[in-house]
């Protein structure tokens, strides 16, 4: 089943001298449940691309239909509640709220929904994390790893039709490079949730089942 489909996606900042193509007619679809890493060099548009699937910029041209619904369609404040409702977004630097502890964190995307995380649900969330015994620390008690599970487990606590991880252990020593990735594994194989990642890291793109390699704002190879 297809969950997402990305159409002659294209993004263009500037006009005349300072034009920039930053992404041209990019176009492909994610089956559910499928895991997909997107390589490119820095500036090679990869961003730019996560930024549109997941809503929070707009193309010049083109359509992104996530789950049949095509998302530009949306106005602002339809567009924001289907993000934070369908979009779970990982960035490589935390942006964890420093006054939340971990429980609150990750349950802030059901809080700003007037909705309660369901005690069950929660524990489980925090045994997958590892982080049962740190979930009443703030942000600034945590290690680089610790703080990347919590922002994973925000990403999955209101479990999502697609997770969209923008360079996740960009930030991160191998060893929590390497927790990081089992977990998204783990989350995709065990849970089948839909995840893309952007990555420049060849070695970490392998754990994905088709890796898209994109130059100059154009998809250049599939594996």
């Amino acid at each position: 089943m297809e969950i997402l489909k990305v159409d002659n996606l294209t993004k263009v900042y500037g006009k005349d001298t300072t034009k920039v193509v930053a992404l041209d007619h990019v176009s492909f679809s994610v089956e559910k449940g499928e895991f997909v890493a997107i390589v490119g060099a820095s500036g090679s548009g990869k961003s730019t691309l996560l930024h549109l699937i997941g809503g929070v910029d707009k193309p010049t041209s083109g359509k992104v239909y996530i789950d049949g619904k095509d998302i530009f369609s949306l106005n602002d404040d339809k567009l924001a509640i289907f993000r934070r409702r369908q979009v779970g977004l990982i960035y490589q630097f935390y942006n964890l709220i420093p006054i939340l502890n971990v429980e609150e964190n990750i349950t802030l995307p059901l809080a700003l929904d007037n909705k309660k995380a369901d005690r069950e649900t929660l524990d489980k969330m925090l045994k997958l994390l590892g982080l049962e015994n740190r979930k009443n620390h703030l942000p600034n008690e945590l290690s680089g790893g610790q703080q990347q599970r919590t922002s994973i487990g925000r990403a999955l606590i209101t479990n999502p039709t697609i997770i969209l991880a923008d360079e996740p252990t960009g930030n991160l020593d191998s060893k929590s490079s390497d927790e990081i990735v089992s977990l998204l594994k783990k989350s995709n194989k065990e849970f089948k949730q839909t995840i893309i990642m952007i990555t420049h890291n060849m070695e970490i793109a392998k754990c994905a089942d088709r890796i898209i390699k994109i130059e100059d704002g154009r998809i250049v190879k599939e594996v």
